[in-house]
């Protein structure tokens, strides 16, 4: 299998953010429109959010984008 170049590394990094945006999204949604009935959700989504952002800066970093 031949290695990624810097263009397919970009495309990566941009799936891994779009990802956690995703996640960040939902929060957005909860605080926004129903906090009250669906904090109960928050500790979950906020845990895969820091796990989202995390994968994506440490691909970041790994490939010099």
């Amino acid at each position: 299998m031949s290695e990624m170049n810097e263009a397919e590394h970009k495309k990566e990094l941009a799936k891994l953010k779009r990802l956690a945006v995703e996640v960040a999204s939902e929060i957005h949604d909860i605080v926004e429109d129903t906090v009250w009935t669906n904090h109960v959700k928050m500790p979950e989504l906020a845990q895969k959010l820091y796990e989202a952002v995390e994968k994506a800066n440490a691909y970041k970093a790994e490939h010099s984008l």
